[in-house]
Formats: C-alpha cells, structure tokens, sequence
C-alpha cells in the first residue's frame, strides 16, 4: 500500500484527529484558521475549537485576487499563476500560525481548505442552456500539502454540483451535525458577502433541513464603502449608515430583482450583487443625487430585509432561535433590523456552544474534512445532496 494512503487510513482509525480548518471569503479581509480536535464523525460528531486566528491579508493579496474576482473576462494567465501562489502564501501564513502556537507540524492531520473563490456560476445567472451549475474555487491543494507537510483536503464544493447542487451553500452539512438539537427549532444565519442560513429542525428529520443563500451580506456595503471612503474596508459600528436615511425609491428597486422570487434553496454571489447592481438600481428608482450615507443606511436595510424575508418563507410562524456568526453580526444597525423584521426574535450567537462566531465557517470546512476521511454515510434528506466532498492532496 502507498505510504500516504496508509496513513489517511490510519488517520480514519484514530480516536481524535486534530484538523486545521481554512476559510477566505469574498470579503478578502484575511485567511481564517480553526484549529480543531475531532472525534467520531456524522451525528456522533464532537469537536473542540483549541485555537482561532483571522490573519490579515496585505494589500497586494487583495488587489491580485480583486484583478481577477468575480469578473467574466479575466487575464488567464494571473489565475493560473495564483492559483499556486494563493496556496503558497496559505502556507505561510499556517507555518507562522503553528510556530506562533507553538504547535508541531507532525501534530496536525489535516488541512481543510476551502481556497479563494474567484467566480461562482449557478446556472439561472449564467442562462447557457448546454451548461450546468458552476463555481471556481484556487489555491492549489498540492502545493498546501507539499508546502506544509500536511495532508490535505480541498475543493470541496465540486462534488456538491456533480451531485446535483449548486456548490453553496455547504454550510448545512456541518450545521446539521454540530449544532441540531431536539426540541428546539433553530435558524443558524450566517453572514458573510453572501448571506446564508440553515434551518433545522427541532425534530431532528433531515427532510426537513433547508439550507439557502439569501442575497448581500456584507458585499454591497463593502465595496461601496471601499469605493467612496478612502482607507476604509467596511462600515465598522455601522457609522456611516447610522447618519443616514432609508431612501425607498432606491430601496424598491434594489429589492426588484428576478432572484428574490426564486424559490429556496438557491445560490448566489457578487456575480450579481456588486456595484454595478446598486448604480443600476440608482437608475431604474431615477435617483440622480443621494449621500453616501443614504446610500449606506438603504443598504443596510435592503441587505437586512432579504435575510429576513428568506427566513419567514421556511419558518411559517414556527417558533426557532436565530444563531449568528460571518461578519455582518458585528454591524449593529443591521442586526438592529433583521431583530425588528423578525419580531424581535431570540437572536444568539456561536458562543452559546463555545465557539468564536467569527471561527463557524473553517470550523465547518474542517468537519466537512473530518467527514471525507472517517465519515460520508449521513443522509441528509431530500433537499440536499448526501455526498461526502474535497480532494485528497498528499505532501510527498
């Protein structure tokens, strides 16, 4: 037997497996890393977070990955190089994070990463008859294994769309195996670039799991903040939405859009929410002159209401808790009105498990991981492909 496939085997076999767990999102603000101990797999799952670090990506990090994110025509030659040099730079950055912990190499099992995505492509957007879903994920898994030594697991979200899927949003898979719970029904919303949730049940019946992207999260506020205000990547303490005034002309049309009357689930990305969706909703509400703080606190509103809508439509008067985590739960006005547009719901966060909410999505990439080697036999009903994901890439 090939060495390397002897020893996944023998990481399958383990009582606990110690996994590094990856995630970049769309927002570029840095590479987050869970650390994570694991034992068993499927609804046996347990898991510890140990460790969580967010590190910041540089200015050239973000502007390589912003030439070439979310646009149809793209230098090829810039994603071939990156899509390497991402994973070399990951590397790094998990060395120094180790070092920094003082944690052996030896002592990892795996790495889940999720990669950098650059382009997601489900096919109501992209409307080619002779294609299906697609999405593009970089930041090669050989070159992170060979370049740290440790297994790893990555490009998880093909064997979504081959099965069936869209490729997003994965999230449910880990949702439904860490945090389900009997008695209590429970909406865990994630807010990203892309806002996502995942309904499960208090009856514990994967039939009934709903997982579904919603719209924005944080995307239009970002790069309209990023756009306009020098120096600044996002609304922090929601600042400048707060001196602001909803403007319902723009706020109409904003919300006319072919993808809110999609029935869930469904997929979404800055693809289509991105600044040319808000100068063309300027357009369409005749809006010729408005302040950026009006714009702000309409995008605030507009983001918070198509998560809210997308919510009522699965939990038809049920009662559930509203667990939080991605970035848009630290912006306070927008959470100030998904409370509101939810009649004031419990709304809670990832720490009600112990969990740093900022940490969910690697934790999730490193369950997924968890599952690939020691897992894969779940049924997760009806509504969502019963797959275990990722490729496998080994060090040497």
């Amino acid at each position: 037997m090939n060495k390397n496939i002897q020893q996944l085997y023998n990481i399958g076999l383990k009582e606990e497996r110690t996994i590094i767990g990856l995630m970049s999102g769309t927002s570029l603000d840095g590479l987050d890393i869970a650390l994570c101990k694991f034992r068993n797999s499927g609804s046996s799952t347990k898991i510890i977070l140990t460790h969580f670090e967010t590190v910041p990506y540089n200015n050239q990090f973000k502007q390589s990955v912003k030439s070439i994110f979310s646009k149809r025509q793209v230098d090829l030659e810039k994603v071939c190089l990156l899509n390497e040099w991402i994973a070399e730079q990951h590397a790094t950055i998990i060395h120094n994070f180790l070092s920094k912990n003082n944690i052996a190499t030896n002592a990892i099992d795996l790495i889940a990463s999720h990669g950098q995505s650059i382009y997601h492509a489900p096919k109501f957007l992209h409307q080619h008859n002779m294609y299906g879903n697609g999405t593009l994920q970089i930041g090669d898994g050989d070159h992170l294994a060979v370049k740290t030594g440790i297994i790893t697991i990555s490009d998880f979200r093909q064997k979504h769309i081959a099965a069936g899927g869209e490729g997003a949003p994965l999230a449910m898979y880990g949702d439904y195996l860490l945090f389900s719970k009997p008695g209590e029904n429970r909406i865990m919303l994630n807010i990203g670039g892309i806002a996502n949730f995942t309904f499960l049940s208090e009856d514990l019946d994967a039939d009934k799991i709903m997982s579904t992207d919603t719209g924005p999260g944080n995307t239009l506020m970002d790069a309209y903040v990023q756009q306009n205000f020098e120096g600044k990547f996002f609304d922090e303490n929601s600042l400048i939405a707060q001196q602001g005034s909803i403007n319902e002309p723009f706020l109409n049309a904003l919300i006319a859009n072919d993808f809110f009357e999609k029935p869930l689930p469904k997929t979404t990305g800055p693809e289509l929410f991105n600044l040319e969706y808000v100068a063309a909703a300027k357009a369409s509400a005749g809006i010729t002159a408005i302040s950026h703080a009006d714009v702000m606190a309409t995008l605030n509103i507009f983001t918070a209401i198509t998560i809210t809508n997308a919510i009522k439509k699965i939990i038809n008067n049920k009662h559930f808790v509203l667990y939080t985590s991605g970035g848009g739960k630290h912006n306070t006005l927008l959470m100030q009105h998904i409370k509101q547009q939810l009649n004031n719901c419990i709304i809670k966060d990832m720490n009600e498990f112990g969990i740093n909410p900022d940490a969910k999505e690697a934790i999730l990439f490193a369950t997924l991981a968890n599952e690939a080697v020691c897992g894969g036999t779940t049924n997760y009903g009806k509504n969502i492909p019963s797959v275990s994901m990722g490729k496998i890439s080994f060090p040497f």
